[in-house]
Parts: structure tokens; sequence; C-alpha cells
């Protein structure tokens, strides 16, 4: 899964991305609506964690800005101004769910898998691929009933490459799903996942294999 989270304060972020992270959450991070905006157009995300007081302006006029360009993603609002009318004010605006600061991650996870059941949402909630059912939000894959046990990257690779079986995924594609665009990411990083996934995949009779599709990418196949 992938979010972009638009918090001003710059400690607060960091350590919301690492709990995320956890979670086999990638976060792009910026504290400004102008760069928000432009990263919606050059990225998907599965849901959007919005501040209201940010350094170029209200955050709430982010929502309709954002509907306008036809963008729907799931936003849920993270702010200190939680009184009920700015709960109402924030909700009538169209965000999808509305969380007062301070907050327990584990109450963020609860929302996100909330908002990410509802129709429209773009996320498959869970996947079956081969031998395998694989559930991108609790980060789990099993195999005939049987967990496989997977490093959150590879998990993260292989949810990418199953919500496109046996179309090709371009590298730029499953590197997005994998890291933020602030990481430097090594040239052999991604082969060295897909590696050693298909090494577990093959190991545990998953039922499916990943080819390389030189100089292009991957695909998914179902043996």
């Amino acid at each position: 899964m992938r979010l972009l989270l638009i918090e001003d304060e710059r400690e607060l972020a960091a350590a919301l991305s690492g709990a995320l992270s956890k979670h086999g959450i990638v976060t792009d991070h910026t504290m400004y609506l102008a760069d928000a905006f432009e990263l919606t157009r050059q990225n998907s995300y599965d849901a959007i964690l919005l501040d209201r007081r940010l350094p170029d302006g209200e955050g709430l006029t982010f929502i309709p800005m954002l509907r306008r360009a036809g963008t729907y993603t799931p936003i849920i609002v993270l702010t200190a101004r939680n009184e009920p009318l700015e709960r109402v004010e924030g909700l009538d605006v169209g965000a999808d769910d509305y969380l007062g600061k301070p907050f327990l991650v584990d109450e963020l996870m609860a929302r996100l898998r909330a908002v990410l059941r509802r129709p429209p949402s773009l996320t498959e909630l869970k996947i079956t691929v081969g031998r395998m059912l694989i559930d991108p939000l609790h980060l789990s894959v099993t195999v005939e009933s049987t967990p496989l046990d997977l490093p959150r990257r590879e998990l993260l690779v292989l949810a990418a490459l199953a919500k496109r079986k046996d179309k090709t995924v371009l590298r730029s594609t499953l590197e997005a799903a994998v890291y933020n665009y602030e990481e430097e990411i090594q040239s052999n990083a991604l082969d060295a996942h897909i590696s050693r996934l298909r090494k577990r995949l093959l190991d545990a009779g998953a039922g499916v294999a990943v080819h390389n599709i030189r100089g292009v990418g991957y695909l998914l196949k179902e043996e």
C-alpha cells in the first residue's frame, strides 16, 4: 500500500512514516499543498493523510481541488483541530474520515482499512492467485491456508505483481510500490527482492512463477 502524507510537522511525519512502514505501507511525505497536488498527478495512492494547518493554506481546500481533477483517493484528515464543528466541516467538504491528534497508529490503521473497504476504492482488499491468498492490508499471504512468511518489501512486490496478474509490470511501477520517492534505490535492489521472492514461492508450492521481461519489468503467471 502507498500513502501520501501531507503534514507540516517533520518529526511527526517521520515517526508516522516509520510506524506505517511496519504495516507494509510506503509513505510519501510533503508539507505543501502545491507539492501534494503534483504528487497525486505523478503517482497512484491508496489513501491520503491530510493535516489542516499547512504552510501554504488550509488543508481542507485540497479536497475539492483533488476531486475536481478527477481523483477520488480516500482522504483521512489528521489534525489537532478536532472540535465537533471542525469535524463536521471536514466531513462535509468531502473527507472520508477525520481523526484528531494525538491518535494511536492502531486506530489509524483501523480507519484506513475501513475507508479502503468502501467503494469506489481502487484497492483490492484480497487477491487470489495460484494457490495463494494475499491480503495487502493485513500484510499476510497464505498458500492453501498455510501462512507464508515474507519480508515486507517482498510482500509489496508480490502484491503489485498479483494485482496485475498475466500483465507485464514496469520496473518503475514495482519500485514505486516498495520505496517512497525520497529513498535512494540501489540499481539491483528490485532484482534482489525478485530473486528471493521466486525461491520462497517455489519452496512454498505457491503455484505461480515470476518471469523477467528483459529491459521492461516482470510478469506473474499461474503455473
